[in-house]
């Protein structure tokens, strides 16, 4: 735990969050309408609330799995080298696929998740992130879909964390320290 002290000021309330989903639920379901059956695959662990409420609200035949890059661990900057420490249960091959990721900051972690993904042949690839900050980026990388577009902000909650705390909040807020 980081003995820094802070604050957290709302930027997103979890009303805004619900309604932006809403919206993007009926992007999703347009590009992937037909599917047999849409494989979301959540990036753990910052997304977890966010594909819990996207996967909800989606009418689609769907199902989950999950993947968990590290490029961070408890530090506040990413260390750009990506590491896989929890791969997909199942085979994507022939599959339709969509990326869920918390945010989209460097570009290092989708750029090297879609890149192994499209490895394993699926029909089609999608991503959507709930956050994006495209000043931070180093690798030539955008979702598909993106919640809301941030500043170069530290941010945590609905599911975000900061050394593993905060991720319960119910909204997106900026972390200020004091």
């Amino acid at each position: 735990m980081s003995k820094q002290q802070y604050v957290i000021d709302q930027m997103i309330s979890a009303k805004t969050i619900a309604a932006r989903i809403e919206d993007l639920c009926l992007d999703i379901q347009k590009e992937f309408s037909g599917t047999d059956k849409l494989i979301v695959v959540g990036l753990l662990r910052g997304s977890f609330v966010f594909i819990a409420d996207l996967v909800r609200e989606l009418d689609l035949p769907i199902e989950v799995d999950f993947l968990e890059a590290s490029s961070y661990g408890d530090d506040m900057e990413s260390s750009r080298e990506v590491r896989i420490l929890k791969d997909l249960r199942g085979a994507i091959e022939g599959r339709d696929v969509l990326v869920v990721e918390d945010i989209v900051d460097t570009g290092h972690t989708m750029h090297h998740v879609t890149r192994l993904l499209k490895g394993r042949k699926p029909s089609k690839l999608r991503t959507i992130a709930l956050l994006d900050k495209p000043s931070r980026r180093e690798v030539d990388c955008k979702a598909d879909w993106t919640g809301f577009e941030i500043s170069d902000e530290f941010v945590v909650g609905y599911g975000i964390d900061f050394a593993q705390r905060n991720r319960n909040l119910p909204f997106i807020g900026k972390v200020r320290f004091t």
